[in-house]
């Protein structure tokens, strides 16, 4: 676990020189992790954002071996791939999933995905984007709970072109500003902390409607 933190907060460094090394082979080892990430439900661990945001902020770098076009490209398609997988596992699968405690499976995590899958349908697929757990579990839940696959295939498709498109963007343009090189570990952490503002606005908005129900029920009695 210790080798993965070191990872990915000090994803820039260890992503210089993979690049260093692989060349344009890069492409693969990030495609690999993405599908990874988006794909498979036993490593919601692996970065996803913060990999990304490094791998942009790469190839605007002269004479890099990334070219920030076939990167988006790449990206883009293991992350559709990956949800693809997942959800089609998912279906395989079926509810007897939830029944059982597998050991390479998180089964809290996989209950909490699917809460949340319960509470908001196909956002989910959306918002789950940018909540590393919920992203790797949401496409999964979905094909659990048979959601058609055109009105998957359309979530999928618009969630991960404006997830990879953000962060591609971003890192691109700002990932080798002066500031951001000298703190990109604190970088890394406000786009981990990032992913909280999905379910905290979730929150918020939940209880407000609460407040204003519990209000209205005060009046009509």
């Amino acid at each position: 676990m210790e080798q993965i933190f070191d990872f990915i907060f000090h994803i820039d460094k260890h992503l210089i020189d993979i690049t260093a090394t692989y060349q344009q082979s890069t492409y693969l080892i990030i495609a690999l992790i993405i599908f990874c990430e988006t794909g498979l439900v036993i490593t919601p661990f692996l970065p996803g954002d913060s990999l990304i945001f490094s791998a942009a902020a790469i190839a605007a770098m002269p004479g890099s071996a990334l070219n920030i076009f076939i990167l988006f490209i790449i990206i883009f398609a293991a992350a559709v791939v990956g949800d693809n997988t997942n959800y089609g596992l998912g279906r395989l699968t079926g509810n007897d999933i939830y029944q059982k405690n597998y050991k390479i499976l998180n089964r809290e995590k996989l209950l909490k995905a699917k809460t949340f899958y319960e509470k908001h349908g196909g956002l989910t697929l959306i918002l789950g984007r940018y909540m590393p757990v919920i992203r790797t579990f949401s496409p999964f839940v979905a094909g659990v709970a048979h959601m058609g696959y055109k009105r998957f295939l359309a979530f999928c498709l618009s969630a991960n072109l404006i997830w990879v498109g953000l962060y591609t963007i971003t890192g691109y343009f700002f990932g080798n500003m002066p500031f951001v090189k000298r703190n990109f570990e604190y970088f890394i952490i406000g786009i981990l902390l990032s992913t909280f503002i999905p379910p905290i606005w979730i929150f918020v908005k939940s209880r407000i409607k609460r407040f204003k129900q519990k209000q209205l029920s005060d009046v009509t009695r």
